[in-house]
């Protein structure tokens, strides 16, 4: 009979993207050179009791002055694209008015720098920093604030549209809407499930009116899109209760903002389950033709898939993965129970689980078959330190990242048009009401010093990057990853 011989690689497409991602206030600090302004992370970061240890994003990894030498780790390690997020309140202070050239200047120079290095730049207009005066206002419960939105879109295109050719409009807006706006545990810091609802709808029509910004005043060629951290949620059982529990959760978190970018309409079981709640008046006559504009991909963000059941008698949403509070982020679900899927967990308690990453892509194309999708964001925490040789080895970084990269080739190699893979992140950095308690970085970060030291996996991601080759397993030096990449599945020895 014959021998089938055992993959020992697994090449992606050579026209796959690799790059590595970070966000604003996660990583620039000077937060109050050149005229940046406060936004709603200042606040709440020095709010006492709201993150932990009292960390604020004052000084972060000092980005805004290091950058040079953060653009240089991504040249050696060889990634081909940066996603970087812009500082709204660097931008324009207020969220009204003129730009600061000073603040456009920061990402002018980035940009230069990375197009030097032949990284391609991809900006991200928000990541969770509204400026504090449009939070004053109301933020996103208020319909203004969309508008705003999109008159800020309109400056950062003027300013970096002739540098930059792919831009993303939002980052996980639910994150924005629900953490922020109804379980509070993420800025604002609001405890309120109507005004989130409220924010939802009008993060999703400032996409829409950013959308048609971009396009006004882009390159013909520049690619436009947005990021959302879509829930593969799983239900517990078969059994009806369950099942149900789970297509509550998949309304709020994922069809609430794939319904009306992508479909032009709010789903109507999303409208029976918050009826209680709200009647949705907020919506007016064309907003969701509005809001459903083309997109030329769409950003995947995943970590872990989301587990739940029904007939809870008290909410669990502690249990969700985003933190514990009082308030529910998840409006008409409160007796949805969430559990901890099985096997392994990162350092944020999250599963680890490649193959919901293979089954979401997979749903993904089933829902829309014609968008293609990137992984704008993949990656985890964990318990890194600095050894006596004063190298960081992280072999169970590389064993996620090789257990997800190989979860992405399988969905692939089944028809799912996958543009490309950023690792997140290339720096420890502010993890929000973590503070900087948490490690993502493929680059280790002393803080108290800013020294940068690239740990293991970022030296594996390199080569992955350059090679455009995933190994089935991976030499590293405090320990060996070995696994079967057509499977997914890796262990550490």
């Amino acid at each position: 009979m014959p021998v089938t011989e055992t993959p020992t690689a697994l090449a992606f497409p050579r026209s796959f993207t690799w790059g590595t991602a970070t966000a604003a206030y996660q990583i620039e600090g000077a937060a109050t050179v050149d005229g940046r302004t406060p936004s709603i992370w200042d606040t709440y970061a020095r709010t006492p009791g709201k993150v932990r240890n009292g960390d604020t994003g004052d000084i972060a990894t000092d980005h805004y002055h290091r950058w040079r030498e953060d653009v240089a780790i991504m040249a050696d390690l060889g990634v081909g694209a940066y996603r970087f997020s812009l500082a709204w309140p660097r931008v324009q202070p207020t969220g009204r008015g003129p730009s600061v050239q000073k603040g456009l200047d920061f990402y002018r120079r980035l940009t230069d720098e990375l197009l030097e290095k032949n990284i391609q730049p991809v900006a991200t207009l928000y990541h969770w920093d509204l400026p504090q005066e449009l939070e004053d206002a109301g933020g996103w419960p208020e319909r203004a604030t969309a508008e705003r939105f999109a008159e800020y879109a309109a400056l950062a295109a003027e300013a970096l549209g002739d540098r930059v050719r792919t831009w993303i409009t939002l980052n996980e807006p639910w994150c924005s809407a629900f953490l922020g706006y109804a379980s509070g545990v993420h800025a604002p810091g609001r405890t309120d499930p109507v005004a989130a609802l409220r924010a939802a709808h009008h993060l999703n029509l400032g996409h829409g009116k950013a959308v048609q910004a971009l396009r006004a005043h882009l390159p013909a060629d520049a690619q436009v899109s947005v990021t959302l951290n879509i829930h593969h949620v799983r239900p517990l059982s078969g059994e009806e209760g369950d099942v149900d529990a789970a297509r509550r959760i998949d309304a709020i978190a994922n069809r609430v903002f794939t319904g009306p970018m992508l479909q032009g309409e709010y789903p109507q079981d999303l409208l029976r389950d918050t009826a209680s709640l709200t009647d949705w008046s907020f919506v007016k006559d064309g907003d969701t033709a509005e809001i459903r504009q083309p997109l030329d991909f769409l950003g995947v963000n995943y970590y872990t898939p989301t587990l739940v059941s029904g007939g809870a008698s008290e909410s669990s949403h502690g249990s969700d993965g985003h933190g514990n509070s009082a308030h529910s982020p998840w409006p008409g679900a409160d007796d949805v129970a969430f559990h901890l899927p099985p096997g392994s967990t990162t350092a944020m308690g999250w599963a680890v689980d490649p193959s919901g990453l293979h089954d979401l892509l997979l749903r993904l194309k089933g829902d829309f078959p014609e968008l293609p999708l990137m992984i704008t964001e993949n990656g985890a925490a964990f318990d890194d330190y600095v050894d006596p040789q004063g190298e960081v080895n992280d072999p169970d970084r590389i064993a996620y990242l090789q257990g997800h990269l190989a979860a992405v080739h399988r969905a692939i190699e089944a028809g799912v048009d996958v543009r490309g893979y950023f690792l997140w992140s290339l720096l420890d950095n502010f993890e929000w009401g973590y503070g900087y308690s948490k490690r993502f970085g493929a680059v280790y970060v002393d803080y108290p010093t800013g020294r940068r030291i690239p740990k293991a996996s970022a030296r594996w991601y390199g080569d992955v990057a350059r090679t455009g080759v995933l190994p089935t397993s991976a030499d590293v030096t405090n320990g060996d990853v070995t696994g079967d990449a057509t499977s997914g599945d890796v262990t550490i020895g």
